[in-house]
């Protein structure tokens, strides 16, 4: 059995993580991860990237091109690395994934915070329903079999992505100006910004491995081995968000049209859509929209900050402000955000 505190260790234990290794470094989530942890200033990062990659990656940490095709050429990459993060885009298969795991295990990594940015585990409902959810149970399992442990996390829905990219998303279309309410639009769920997802990663890995010893009540990393940070920037409803683009853009009610349409039917579309898709990436809005309306049922799981709780305050995660948040969303808009990353999903990259 692993020791339990600090005090138990090995001569020479140092009870914190130094060393992390973060596949995915120039997606999405990745580079904000990997900039907070420069900005904490207490881990040497390591960005493993596709030899073949022109991406680039934040400065201040190091960077190893491997082939994933190659398991030894990851391996090697990981040797040493204490903790390792994945972030994968929507397009990578499950089996990268599985690879990766292997590797890491292989490479001597104990801690992995796997590609699990999800909807609330807990309710099985929303994770069967929701086509987008994946198999998170599987892939944790799968880091247990592999020996190592796991902290993933429970953020919901990307804020500022969400409310950019369209209407299969939050319903905003901004270039009709049209907003379309699931029910009456008062649902309240929790989503998260980027940064905010980032700022967890780093207080988790800026926390002592260990408690020192029975009479150290502080939370650890290990408060979260094989569980989820469950995290949140906001608790709100889509109407929430309309008055905080209007806020932020100066648009009124009378420059929108509004409609209402029940979310269960929003689904069903959604579902049937993904079902006839004639291609994949048809395919994948279909399960978006699906995905993303079955988040706002009533009462269907998308506010999980009343049913379990937030670890924030644990983390020391700030309060952000609604209407900045929602102004980086305008400025995505306006800078056709949406249309490059279609651009991309369509090549398959």
């Amino acid at each position: 059995m692993a020791a339990s505190y600090a005090k138990d260790m090995p001569a020479g234990f140092v009870n914190r993580v130094e060393r992390v290794a973060v596949i995915g470094a120039s997606g999405q989530m990745g580079e904000h991860i990997i900039k907070a942890l420069i900005k904490a200033g207490k881990h040497t990062v390591t960005a493993l990237t596709r030899h073949d990659s022109r991406n680039s990656v934040p400065s201040g940490c190091r960077t190893v091109p491997v082939d994933y095709s190659n398991e030894s050429s990851v391996i090697t990459a990981l040797k040493d690395q204490q903790f390792l993060i994945i972030t994968l885009p929507a397009t990578a298969t499950p089996d990268v994934h599985s690879k990766i795991v292997q590797a890491a295990a292989k490479a001597g990594i104990k801690h992995i915070m796997p590609n699990v940015f999800s909807l609330d585990n807990s309710n099985e409902a929303l994770m069967k329903e929701a086509p987008l959810s994946g198999d998170p149970e599987n892939m944790l399992a799968e880091i247990e079999a592999a020996g190592c442990s796991w902290t993933s996390m429970i953020c919901s829905l990307w804020y500022e992505y969400s409310l950019a990219m369209g209407p299969i998303w939050f319903g905003f279309d901004f270039g009709s100006k049209k907003l379309t309410l699931y029910d009456d639009g008062t649902t309240k769920i929790n989503v998260t910004t980027w940064e905010q997802c980032a700022r967890a990663v780093a207080a988790l890995l800026s926390l002592k491995m260990l408690p020192d010893d029975e009479n150290d009540k502080n939370p650890t990393m290990n408060t979260w081995r094989n569980k989820p940070l469950v995290i949140s920037s906001f608790l709100i409803s889509q109407v929430d968000m309309f008055e905080s683009w209007k806020r932020v853009s100066g648009d009124k009610d009378s420059d929108w049209t509004i409609e209402k349409v029940p979310s269960k039917e929003r689904y069903q579309e959604g579902m049937e859509a993904m079902k006839k898709a004639q291609d994949p990436l048809s395919a994948r809005m279909g399960a978006a929209q699906a995905s993303f309306v079955r988040t706002f049922f009533p009462n269907g799981g998308g506010d999980y900050e009343s049913t379990r709780g937030l670890d924030n305050e644990k983390l020391g995660l700030p309060q952000e402000d609604l209407d900045e948040r929602t102004a980086v969303a305008k400025a995505m808009v306006d800078e056709e955000y949406p249309a490059k990353v279609f651009a991309k999903l369509a090549q398959g990259s």
